[in-house]
């Protein structure tokens, strides 16, 4: 869930930002850079472990400790550091517009350059753990996304949650370099 004053990062560019607006399932972000720019929900991933809100008054911005807090009770129990992982889809529907007139050679390079795509952006970023839901079929992407991921340092995978997932999402977590 993102919100007014989450610090963002775009995931397929090498844009950080803040975010200023949200109107539906368009994000406004006012970059490090100064710029405003609009993006889909799906495109950002928060960044920082303890985002602040902002309210915005006609003269002055209002910080997160002066806005009264909802009084509820979270049901669910859960560690203040666990933040689920981001979740990247690679059937070729969700990734392309138009996939009837392409080969699937054609379909499996797009899809493996996703899958790489979020992996690199992971390491950058310092994210412990992604998902990748590849769909069950004949196995070919399954197979081609753990050789993908084999040949990556410092990364261990699996089969992801089967009561979530089924057997179509292999897990990916990233070992971190303690320096």
């Amino acid at each position: 869930m993102l919100n007014k004053g989450d610090k963002v990062s775009v995931l397929d560019d090498a844009i950080d930002g803040v975010i200023v607006d949200i109107k539906g399932s368009d994000v406004i972000i006012e970059t490090t850079d100064g710029f405003t720019l609009t993006f889909k929900s799906n495109e950002l991933i928060k960044i920082g472990s303890s985002p602040m809100n902002f309210s915005f008054n006609k003269n002055h911005i209002i910080s997160e400790k002066e806005v009264a807090k909802p009084n509820y009770i979270n049901k669910e129990k859960k560690s203040k550091r666990e933040i689920p992982a981001p979740e990247f889809d690679l059937h070729i529907e969700k990734l392309v517009k138009n996939h009837k007139s392409m080969s699937n050679y054609d379909i499996l390079t797009t899809q493996m350059e996703t899958a790489k795509r979020h992996i690199e952006f992971a390491i950058r970023n310092r994210i412990p753990k992604i998902v990748f839901i590849h769909g069950v079929g004949e196995g070919v992407l399954k197979s081609d996304l753990d050789f993908l991921l084999g040949r990556y340092d410092n990364v261990v995978f699996q089969d992801a949650n089967y009561q979530k997932y089924g057997q179509g999402a292999t897990e990916v977590y990233f070992k971190q370099n303690l320096k």
